[in-house]
């Protein structure tokens, strides 16, 4: 019985402690906060050394470096080692920035007006034209310019403070075309020592047209005056969106131009931002476009990206543990939600996102909005008394303990012995043998015991134990049957119950 009462409670306590993580996981719709911190500034640009061969007057050897921007965008941490996903026009232009060194060398140098873009130009002086052109690639062996670049790409994450110079990183892969995913590694140090925090990607981009999302991302590098920008947006009819069209938005109340709203945006470094799902806060897919026409890719196409770089997407300690602190602060547990946010930042000590909802968990705990204070001081629901139980047990341990004693009493009595005569019955019946003729014993059976008791079906008389003690004066006479002991009267002649004649 204890044990199936244990069983019971254990099953109920198990039962509780599983509904209430499953009734407090549901996040609210609208959140960001899983995503923001694994946001970050992505900046590439061409570092292009040039060393020009002046053949005009004497020979010089005229050496100058740039640094060319590609692009500016944002991306997304995909696992803890820091591989990040952005657009591949962020990374990769299609401009020859080894043209635009040859037009600003030339300019520099010889002091002549050449526009400073990616265009072959033309001089005046035949002279000057001629080793111009033999400056501009492809390097040959008569090549007036030497030229060496190399792409710098770096990641500037979302911690505080800020990182002036970033996380350097090597481009592992690249798309097709400007909209494409490509992916990036850290070439050097990662923030935090189990790695940086990473963002969920959602198995697929919801079907339905008009369903609200976020966009998230940076349009300067993040620093005390920059924040993370998160803007509101409704997808439009289409697919999943693809890398080629892209899936557009549109709002369903038609009182917002989304496309040209969020156009801006990518022009400004949300090229690439993530775009975030309403209902759980997963990455659905990527911000692309610009100008008027903001677009979206879907997230299969960040996935095949990641695969074809070998890569694979997965969350770390960190997103372990500041998934469930904003679980609790969500939910208005403030109390509960401060020392997960304090073991997140322990974790990765620059986590701003961590840090704010601390600060908020901090000024609430405790409070009329904490939801966890509330439940402690609540008023005990009212319950059944407990004198009721009490006096059954009791009555049931006195029940108990009188059938043990029973039981025990029982057990110690000793079994009772088979009725005898009476003493004067059987002292008349041995004298009665005694006097009778002797005869030889019958044979006995082998094994037989000699000693036999005979109940008769007319019981004999009992004497009562307190009688009256007679002297032999006034006792009658008092005969018995010799043969078989039983009492006989005064007239008797016969015995009447084995019929042996008495003797007068």
């Amino acid at each position: 019985m204890a044990r199936l009462t244990a069983l019971a409670g254990g099953v109920a306590a198990t039962l509780v402690l599983l509904a209430l993580p499953a009734a407090a996981h549901e996040h609210p719709s609208g959140i960001t906060d899983l995503v923001t911190p694994a946001v970050v500034r992505v900046e590439a640009s061409s570092h292009v050394e040039i060393t020009l061969l002046d053949h005009v007057g004497e020979l010089l050897h005229v050496e100058r470096s740039y640094d060319i921007p590609i692009g500016v965008g944002t991306g997304i941490v995909v696992n803890p080692e820091g591989a990040v996903v952005t657009l591949t026009r962020v990374v990769k232009t299609d401009n020859d920035v080894a043209v635009y060194a040859a037009n600003k060398i030339y300019a520099e140098h010889h002091k002549v007006k050449i526009p400073l873009d990616y265009k072959r130009h033309k001089l005046k002086d035949p002279l000057l034209q001629h080793h111009l052109k033999e400056c501009y690639p492809p390097k040959t062996s008569v090549s007036t310019c030497i030229i060496n670049v190399t792409t710098n790409v770096t990641i500037f994450p979302n911690v505080s403070p800020a990182d002036p110079k970033g996380l350097k990183a090597d481009i592992v892969k690249v798309g097709a075309t400007p909209d494409s995913p490509a992916v990036l590694i850290p070439s050097g140090r990662v923030v935090g020592s189990v790695g940086m925090p990473t963002a969920p990607l959602a198995d697929k981009v919801p079907d339905q047209q008009g369903s609200p999302t976020n966009v998230a991302g940076f349009t300067d590098r993040p620093g005390v005056n920059v924040k993370e920008t998160v803007e509101i947006a409704h997808l439009g009819k289409g697919g999943g969106g693809g890398q080629d069209t892209g899936r557009q938005f549109s709002d369903p109340e038609k009182k917002v131009d989304e496309p040209a709203k969020l156009g801006a945006l990518t022009d400004r470094g949300l090229r690439g931002a993530p775009v975030i799902g309403d209902k759980d806060g997963h990455v659905i897919g990527m911000l692309i476009g610009g100008g008027k026409d903001a677009r979206m890719i879907g997230v299969r196409e960040i996935v095949a990206a990641l695969a074809k770089a070998g890569v694979a997407p997965r969350r770390g300690a960190i997103d372990a543990a500041f998934e469930a602190a904003l679980t609790r602060y969500h939910t208005k547990y403030y109390t509960e939600a401060a020392p997960g946010f304090q073991r997140v930042l322990e974790l990765y000590p620059g986590n701003v996102v961590a840090a704010n909802l601390l600060k908020t968990s901090l000024q609430k705990r405790g409070g009329p909005e904490d939801a966890g204070s509330k439940q402690a001081v609540a008023p005990a629901p009212r319950s059944m008394p407990l004198w009721p139980f009490i006096v059954a047990a009791a009555v049931l341990f006195v029940a108990a303990a009188a059938g043990a004693f029973l039981l025990w009493r029982r057990r110690r009595t000793p079994e009772e012995k088979p009725d005898q005569p009476p003493p004067l019955v059987a002292a008349a019946a041995a004298a009665a043998v005694s006097s009778a003729p002797t005869s030889p014993p019958l044979p006995l059976d082998e094994g037989a015991n000699q000693t036999v008791v005979v109940r008769r079906s007319q019981p004999f008389q009992v004497i009562p134990k307190q009688q009256q003690v007679l002297t032999e004066q006034d006792q009658p006479s008092v005969k018995y049957c010799t043969a078989c002991g039983m009492r006989l009267g005064a007239a008797h002649r016969f015995c009447g119950y084995c019929g042996h004649p008495i003797e007068t």
